[in-house]
Order: structure tokens, then C-alpha cells, then sequence
């Protein structure tokens, strides 16, 4: 593949250069180029606004009898892109710039023809001070005349400034100190202020707080205070005398069987055992006079009351404080049986 990139020619070893006929092309010839505007313009024949940039199919050629320094100057040829008049311009290698010819004015070029009046004239106060000693004299006195009055006017500009401006720097001293110290206590009173306020908040929310606990407080011991059970299996007593305090006549505690019902289900309606046990009858027991007899006391009497009002529960354990009621229930139930056996 490296063959295919030679650029190398063949040359026979008869090959003489000086035999190749040179081409006759005229020295003004022009070429084809596309270039960009070098600089702003406006046409002189319709007032086209050319700007720096615009892009242009040019005809390019050489200057006769034109040259800076030995280097060539190229003159450029465009067409207007509005009404399409010729303008040309040339390039400046001496100014590195471009140059109009005719056709259009170029736009924004004060500066440059003030730069160019200033070195015109440079350039012709060194020519005649090459040759003349004398006005190098006078040039010099004349720059340094010059230069004199510039500061004899600046020193009086100063002085007339100094004169209509009369100011108190103590007195703007004093303002400028009690104007911070005015400052500074506004500050501070600000500060204080602040302080004080969060303060207040605090001791403020304090005292809700301590109200709030004390009203806590005071209901938590106005508040009844419910009877615990003693045994876990006191929830499964029952007694419907009870008076307000929620405790039984005979002081027995008062059931909760809730949960007991809603688990199991009750004895009574159509339940499950409702169905198993049998409710027995009311009877009134006549006691025989075999049996025998508790002695008087509050807590015998109160067990036998309640057995007597509450038959319809008699198949529910019930419970109470001493041996002694517990053995007159269960007198009266062997009485029942008694009675049944008998009818």
C-alpha cells in the first residue's frame, strides 16, 4: 500500500528542465477568490450597509508599478449585494490594513484618520528639525512654554477649590463619633429589649406548664378510684345488689363477666350452655328441724339474702369472704333436692 503514496516522479536520465515551454499568462491577470469584508462600508450608489464579515465571490489581482518594501500589493474587486455596483479596495501592508478605492465609504474610521493626522504631523515637525537647529530650538521652548502654563492652571484650579471649600474636618469628626455612639446604644437597647422579651415567653410558658400538671393533678384525685381484684377468678363472681360504690350488700367485690360471656357465651337465651344446663325451679325452702342453724351474723345473713332474691343463678359459683356462708349455700341446696325428692 506504501507504493500507491509515493509522490515522488520518474525522471529519465535525459530529462532537461530548461526544454519545458513556460506559460505566457499576462502580469495583471485575475483570479477567483471568496473572501470576507475586510471592514464596515456603505455603497455610494444605493446606501447599501456593508458589514464587517459578509462574504463575497472576488476578483483578485496584482498592482502594477505598486510595491512596499519589495512586497506586492493586491487590489480586490466586489459587487454591491443590493443594486450590484463595483467597489474595490486594495490592501495596506504598511499600516497592516486595507484600503478604499472607490465604489463605497468605509463607516467608523474617525479614530483612524485622527491617528493618521497625528503621525502626519509628527512625521513633518522631524523633517524640518533634521535640517534646522534653530527650530528644534524654538520647538523645544514652545513645548516647555506650554507645559508651564498647564501647571500654572492646574495650581490655580487647586487654589480656587481650596478657597470655596471650607471644611470643618473636626466638626465631621465629632458627627461621625456621636453618630456611632448613637448607634451603639440603639444596639444595645435593642438587645436588652429582646432579652427581656425571651424572657417573659419562657417564664410565661412556665407557668402553663406548672397550671397544666396541677389541673392534671387535682383531677387525677377527684377522679374515683376503681376496685381492683384481689384473685384472678374474683371476674367470674356475680351479685346484681350492689349499692353506688360498685360493692356487693355483703361487701363481696363486683364481677365483670364480659369477657367471660362474650368468649363462653352466657347461661341464659341461645347460647352454648344455654342448652346443657338445666335452671332449676324456685322453691321456698322450709328449714327442718334437724338442721342446723348458723349463728346471727352479718355475714351469714347477707349470703342467705342474696340466695334467697337470685335463684334464677344459683348454677353460677359464687363466691364470698368466710367458710361459713359458703356451708349455708350449700345447706339450702341440699334443702332443694330435698324438697324436689319428696314432691
Amino acid at each position: 500500500m506504501s507504493e500507491r503514496k509515493v509522490l515522488n516522479k520518474y525522471y529519465p536520465p535525459d530529462f532537461d528542465p530548461a526544454k519545458i515551454p513556460k506559460l505566457k499568462l499576462p502580469k495583471d491577470r485575475q483570479y477567483v477568490v471568496r473572501l470576507m469584508a475586510p471592514f464596515n462600508m456603505r455603497c455610494k450608489t444605493c446606501g447599501e450597509y456593508i458589514y464587517k464579515g459578509k462574504k463575497f465571490n472576488a476578483r483578485k489581482e496584482t498592482v502594477m508599478n505598486e510595491l512596499y518594501m519589495g512586497l506586492p500589493i493586491f487590489r480586490f474587486y466586489i459587487k454591491c449585494t443590493r443594486c450590484l455596483a463595483e467597489i474595490t479596495f486594495k490592501t495596506d501592508p504598511e499600516n497592516t490594513d486595507y484600503a478604499m478605492e472607490h465604489g463605497a465609504t468605509r463607516n467608523f474610521q474617525a479614530e483612524k484618520l485622527l491617528e493618521e493626522e497625528e503621525k502626519k504631523i509628527t512625521r513633518d515637525r522631524e523633517e524640518e528639525e533634521l535640517n534646522n537647529p534653530m527650530k528644534v530650538l524654538e520647538n523645544r521652548t514652545r513645548d516647555s512654554k506650554m507645559e508651564m502654563e498647564v501647571l500654572e492652571n492646574l495650581q490655580e484650579l487647586k487654589e480656587l477649590n481650596q478657597r470655596q471649600a471650607s471644611v470643618d474636618f473636626e466638626g465631621m469628626l465629632g458627627t461621625y463619633k456621636e453618630l456611632e455612639q448613637r448607634t451603639k446604644e440603639r444596639e444595645k437597647e435593642e438587645d436588652e429589649r429582646e432579652t427581656r422579651e425571651m424572657l417573659e415567653r419562657a417564664l410565661v410558658k412556665r407557668l402553663r406548664d406548672s397550671d397544666s400538671d396541677s389541673d392534671q393533678e387535682s383531677e387525677s384525685s377527684n377522679r374515683p378510684k376503681k376496685p381492683s381484684t384481689d384473685r384472678p377468678t374474683d371476674i367470674l363472681t356475680t351479685d346484681r345488689l350492689t349499692d353506688p360504690q360498685g360493692l356487693s350488700v355483703g361487701g363481696v367485690k363486683k364481677a365483670k363477666v364480659e369477657s367471660w360471656e362474650r368468649s363462653v357465651g352466657g347461661l341464659g337465651g341461645g347460647g352454648a350452655l344455654g342448652t346443657l344446663v338445666v335452671r332449676k325451679k324456685p322453691v321456698t325452702s322450709v328449714p327442718k328441724p334437724g338442721t342446723t342453724v348458723t349463728p346471727a351474723g352479718s355475714n351469714t345473713q347477707t349470703v342467705s339474702k342474696a340466695a334467697a332474691t337470685v335463684p334464677a343463678e344459683a348454677t353460677k359459683p359464687i363466691t364470698a369472704q368466710n367458710g361459713s356462708s359458703s356451708l349455708s349455700l350449700l345447706g339450702a341446696y341440699s334443702d332443694s333436692d330435698d324438697s324436689n325428692n319428696s314432691e
